[in-house]
């Protein structure tokens, strides 16, 4: 009897035993189930912000930064050539954003102050492009053949006036306002971006007293020195964006 109860005894405690093994064992099983899928959620979060990252690093590379390369494009003139940047290694560019019906350009023009710098470095074998990216029916938005007349009208003397109605140049390049200047040098590094001057006013009073920071950074550039003001707040009025 007591052998009896003893061995009934023992099988309920294995029983016991076991059950308590399998819980223990079900419930580590799932702990482990659980840090599995945490560990796995942990590596597909890293993974897309790794990626994110990764996405965000390509577009800045894209934009244009002083000191990196200067964003390739490619842009019809008013005469309907294209110009594409890349193929200008081995030559200074200047890019200047233009709307004719922009005051601050206007005294930029009206003083000729302009127009003597892109005379003077076009001859110098600078290729000098002035771009619109004026959407359509925006202010300074105009066909190929009255941008021609407006040029002609100001004696202007770019290289090209480059058309880029959609502002996918003037985005790639965060131009903000009329005028808006960048330098890019023999390498396709562009090495300033900012104001053509110091006053940041629609006066052509105000142009003898002003520092011109493109003829400053074209004239270190090509003598082989470095920029000493590479870049500065533009000023003048809103680049007219279709978008």
């Amino acid at each position: 009897g007591k052998k009896a109860q003893d061995e009934s005894a023992g099988d309920g405690k294995k029983a016991q035993d076991e059950s308590a093994g399998d819980g223990k064992k079900t419930q580590d099983e799932s702990a482990g189930g659980g840090k599995k899928a945490q560990d796995e959620s942990a590596a597909d979060g890293k993974k897309a912000q790794d990626e994110s990252a990764a996405d965000g690093t390509k577009t800045e590379d894209e934009s244009a930064v002083v000191g990196k390369t200067a964003p390739d494009f490619t842009l019809r003139d008013t005469k309907g050539q294209t110009h594409q940047l890349s193929r200008l290694l081995g030559k200074f560019v200047v890019l200047e954003w233009f709307n004719d019906g922009c005051p601050f350009v206007r005294k930029h023009y009206k003083s000729n102050n302009m127009q003597s710098l892109q005379k003077e470095f076009t001859g110098k074998g600078v290729v000098w492009y002035t771009i619109s990216s004026a959407g359509d029916g925006k202010q300074g938005s105009h066909t190929p053949a009255e941008y021609n007349k407006i040029l002609a009208q100001l004696s202007a003397q770019p290289t090209a006036l480059l058309l880029d109605p959609d502002g996918k140049v003037g985005h790639l390049y965060q131009a903000k306002t009329t005028p808006d200047m960048y330098v890019i040098d023999k390498t396709g590094k562009l090495i300033y971006a900012g104001a053509i001057d110091d006053t940041p006013s629609s006066e052509t009073d105000d142009i003898p007293k002003s520092t011109n920071y493109v003829r400053a950074a074209l004239a270190e550039a090509l003598s082989g020195k470095k920029v000493t003001v590479a870049t500065t707040k533009p000023y003048g009025c809103s680049v007219k964006y279709a978008n």
